[in-house]
C-alpha cells in the first residue's frame, strides 16, 4: 500500500517476517503485540516492574512492534485508578525503562493514547462487578464526560461535554503525544474505537448532540479528526501515528463500514500512517458483540486499506501463525496485531523459528 515500504524490494511474497517501513521507522517484522490493559499502575499512573517484565518478555519473544496498553491522556480520562498515564514528565521517565528495553531487543516501542469518556471510573475487571461496576466520586472516582448524557450500561451517567471540555481533550492528546516522544516511543496510536470517547462521538448510538459535533457524519467526525490533526502536528514528522478505528458497531443505527470508510479517507488526509482495525464494543449488548470468527476484522481492514490508501493492521481473533501468514501473504493487511494469544505465549512469534538460533536470545540457545 502507498504508505508503506517493503525494505527488500525483491520480495515477491510478503510474510510475517518481512520488515515494514513507516516514515523513518522500520519495524523488523509484521507480527505485532496488541495493546491490552494490565490495570497494574499505582495512583500516579506510572509503569511498574510488572509492565517491564510483561512487555519485555514479548519483545524478547520476537514481535516486531510492542504496543503498550492504552495510556490515559489525563487523570480524568482514565478507565480505572490503576490505568497507566502519560500526561507528565515523571510518567515519561518511568516509561523510558520500557522503551529502552524494548528497543534493546530489536522491537519498536509504541503506545496507545486514550480518553475513556463514558466508559471511565469503573472497578478493576476482577473486583466486584468489574468493568460494569461504577466508582462514584465519593468513592474515589471522577466525573465523566461524553458526547451526550447517555451512560454505558450501569456506569455513571456522563455530563454532556462542553466546547471547553472538547478543547481540553484535543490538547490532552497532543500533550500526551509530546510526552510519549520524550518517553522514547517510536509510534503513538490514537484510540478511536471500543466505545471510548472518540468512538462515542463517532457513533449515533452514543452521540445525540444537535450542535456542530453531532448529527451528520461530518459533525460526528469533528472531534476525532481534531485530535488526529493535533497529535500528528506535535509528534515528530519522522515517526508514524496510528489510529485504532471501528469498522462497524455491530448494532442497528451504529457506525457502518461505509461511514468507517469515509473516516479512514479523512484520516489519510490528516497524515495518519496506519489504521488498527477493530469493531464493536460500543454498547453493552450481547447481540452487538463481534461474532466469534477467526480473523473477524481482516476483511474490514482490507476494505479500509484499499479505500484510503493507508497501511492497515487488523486486530481480534488472530491467534495463529498460520492465519497471520495467510493474511499478510495475501496482501489483505500490512501487519497483524495479536492480543490474547500473546498473553498465553510471549514467545509465539518465535515458535516457527526454533531452527534459527539467531532469532532467539543467546541465553536460550541451549533449549533449541
Amino acid at each position: 500500500m502507498s504508505s508503506t515500504e517493503i525494505t527488500d524490494p525483491g520480495t515477491t511474497q510478503l510474510t510475517p517476517l518481512t520488515p515494514l517501513r513507516l516514515r523513518e521507522v522500520t519495524v523488523p517484522n509484521r507480527l505485532w503485540m496488541s495493546p491490552m490493559a494490565q490495570y497494574a499502575a499505582g495512583q500516579d499512573g506510572r509503569p511498574t516492574d510488572w509492565h517491564l517484565v510483561h512487555y519485555g518478555a514479548r519483545a524478547v519473544g520476537g514481535v516486531g512492534l510492542v504496543m503498550v496498553e492504552s495510556n490515559a491522556v489525563g487523570p480524568l480520562h482514565r478507565t480505572t485508578s490503576a490505568d497507566l498515564g502519560i500526561w507528565n514528565e515523571d510518567q515519561a521517565a518511568a516509561h523510558r525503562r520500557l522503551t529502552s528495553f524494548i528497543t534493546g531487543r530489536g522491537a519498536v516501542p509504541a503506545v496507545q493514547l486514550l480518553a475513556a469518556g463514558r466508559k471511565g471510573s469503573h472497578q478493576l475487571p476482577w473486583h466486584g462487578a468489574g468493568q460494569n461496576g461504577p466508582v462514584g466520586v465519593a468513592d474515589g472516582g471522577w466525573e465523566l464526560i461524553g458526547p451526550s448524557a447517555v451512560p454505558f450500561g450501569g456506569l455513571s451517567v456522563p455530563r454532556e461535554a462542553t466546547r471547553a471540555d472538547l478543547d481540553e481533550v484535543v490538547e490532552a492528546f497532543a500533550h500526551a503525544a509530546r510526552t510519549a516522544h520524550l518517553a522514547g516511543y517510536e509510534v503513538v496510536e490514537i484510540h478511536a474505537a471500543h466505545g471510548y470517547l472518540l468512538h462515542q462521538f463517532l457513533s449515533p448510538l452514543a452521540n445525540h448532540r444537535t450542535d456542530e459535533y453531532g448529527g451528520s457524519l461530518q459533525n460526528r467526525m469533528r472531534l476525532p479528526l481534531d485530535v488526529a490533526r493535533a497529535v500528528r502536528a506535535v509528534f515528530p514528522p519522522e515517526k508514524p501515528v496510528f489510529v485504532r478505528v471501528t469498522a462497524t458497531d455491530w448494532a442497528e443505527g451504529g457506525i457502518t463500514l461505509d461511514e468507517a470508510t469515509v473516516f479512514a479517507k479523512e484520516l489519510a488526509g490528516v497524515g495518519i500512517d496506519l489504521l488498527d482495525v477493530t469493531s464493536g464494543v460500543l454498547v453493552r449488548d450481547r447481540e452487538a458483540r463481534p461474532p466469534q470468527r477467526e480473523g473477524v476484522n481482516v476483511d474490514f481492514a482490507d476494505a479500509l486499506g484499499k479505500a484510503s490508501g493507508l497501511a492497515v493492521a487488523p486486530v481480534g481473533q488472530l491467534g495463529g501463525l498460520t492465519l497471520a501468514r495467510e493474511v499478510i501473504g495475501s496482501g489483505r493487511a500490512d501487519a497483524v496485531l495479536v492480543g490474547r494469544a500473546l498473553l498465553r505465549d510471549p514467545y509465539l512469534a518465535l515458535r516457527d523459528r526454533s531452527g534459527d538460533p539467531a532469532a532467539w536470545p543467546a541465553q536460550y540457545h541451549r533449549a533449541l
